[in-house]
């Protein structure tokens, strides 16, 4: 599934649309380049599933991860600093991916052999300054499930 977004106010609301269709486990993995959008997502989606933390949502670049606390809660990753499945293995990261919050990893190419089977890729690149195709596509069934809720959610029209 794609959409465009024209704004950081849609990115972040399509980021809500689809954090209400979430579940505990499941697992986003973000790829696109900087400033493409990946951390305005995020936002939304914790504004949809643990509310009361959506003002907290920061780039987790120099940190690493960001727990965001809620009724489920969400951990917020950014891999761009490391190397590999096995430094995140290391470092004790895949431990949250089977737990029973919400897993969103910025940079998630870096995680190889870690990346869950079952998770949801989403893509953002570059249109024009203000504009991004958001690309979904599901890998696994509950993801499947996910995406078929979402794209319920959606207006038609925006899909290409």
């Amino acid at each position: 599934m794609e959409t465009i977004s024209r704004s950081a106010d849609r990115t972040e609301e399509i980021g809500r649309i689809l954090g209400a269709c979430l579940h505990k486990g499941a697992f986003l993995a973000l790829y696109g380049d900087l400033g493409g959008g990946k951390t305005c997502f995020t936002r939304g989606v914790v504004t949809a599933v643990a509310p009361g933390s959506a003002h907290l949502v920061a780039s987790p670049t120099f940190a690493i991860m960001n727990e965001y606390p809620g009724p489920v809660p969400v951990y917020h990753f950014d891999f761009y600093r490391l190397a590999g499945g096995d430094e995140i293995a290391e470092l004790g990261f895949d431990d949250y991916f089977r737990g029973d919050g919400v897993c969103i990893v910025e940079w998630s190419e870096r995680l190889g052999y870690t990346l869950p089977p079952d998770h949801l890729a989403v893509t953002f690149e570059y249109l024009e300054e203000d504009s991004r195709t958001i690309s979904i596509k599901a890998r696994g069934a509950d993801s499947l499930a996910v995406l078929v809720k979402l794209t319920v959610q959606l207006i038609p029209e925006e899909f290409l």
